[in-house]
């Protein structure tokens, strides 16, 4: 069967999807990419993803309606859900503490952080349920919490003398497969941040991932109608 410029699409996300998540390297995106933009069929498309599945799930069909599986660190939500605690809490007086990489938080997670300072770091960890509440007191310190764009993040906390809220906030789509997690306390004359922003790593796969879609759009574009990509049939109507 035809492939329609929608299907086209569909796959040249899942492929962008791939290399965010470092299933693709760069050349693979690269070469699998131009050869989704020239397919005219459903035949060619298909192999392009058979060997990517979604974590947890298989890859739809190309005639599918269902939509890709969210990017990133959004993809792996119900792999990173369950298993025992890593971490119960941190305490920080005069010093610090910081919690990050691939650690399993809690339901609930209490910090401490009194003329020192605290960092937790959610956007590689596991939860050990789907409901987590990470309780966040500071006195003349603080505590910054990093988040994923799409996790579930819910602030709800006091500010005296301090500040207690969300800081910067990268575009993001919340997962709805994401644990719930509340952030509450208080912050005595000091305070607690809680930031929504991607890891360097993976926001560089998806700048090269876009960069290489656009390269692959114009080297089509470039070729024209006659190679049979799929402008021919609008360039007749």
């Amino acid at each position: 069967m035809r492939a329609s410029d929608a299907e086209r699409e569909r796959i040249a996300e899942l492929l962008r999807e791939a290399v965010a998540e470092g299933r693709l390297d760069m050349d693979e995106f690269d070469q699998r990419l131009e050869t989704a933009y020239k397919a005219r069929t459903h035949g060619e498309l298909e192999p392009l993803v058979q060997d990517l599945p979604a974590p947890g799930s298989a890859v739809a069909p190309v005639g599918s309606s269902a939509p890709a599986s969210l990017r990133g660190s959004a993809a792996n939500w119900p792999a990173r859900i369950g298993g025992p605690a890593t971490s119960t809490g941190g305490f920080a007086l005069w010093g610090g503490f910081n919690r990050k990489g691939r650690w399993t938080v809690a339901r609930k997670f209490t910090a401490f952080a009194m003329w020192g300072g605290g960092e937790i770091d959610l956007r590689e960890a596991h939860f050990e349920d789907r409901e987590v509440v990470i309780r966040c007191f500071t006195i003349m310190g603080g505590i910054h919490v990093t988040a994923p764009p799409e996790l579930n993040v819910e602030v709800r906390g006091i500010g005296i003398m301090g500040g207690f809220g969300e800081g910067s906030n990268e575009d993001g789509e919340i997962s709805p497969d994401s644990p719930r997690v509340r952030i509450t306390g208080f912050a005595l004359m000091g305070g607690v941040g809680v930031d929504r922003k991607r890891t360097k790593a993976e926001r560089r796969r998806l700048k090269e991932a876009k960069e290489a879609e656009l390269e692959a759009r114009r080297r089509h574009e470039l070729q024209g109608p006659d190679d049979g990509g799929p402008g021919e049939g609008r360039k007749k109507l």
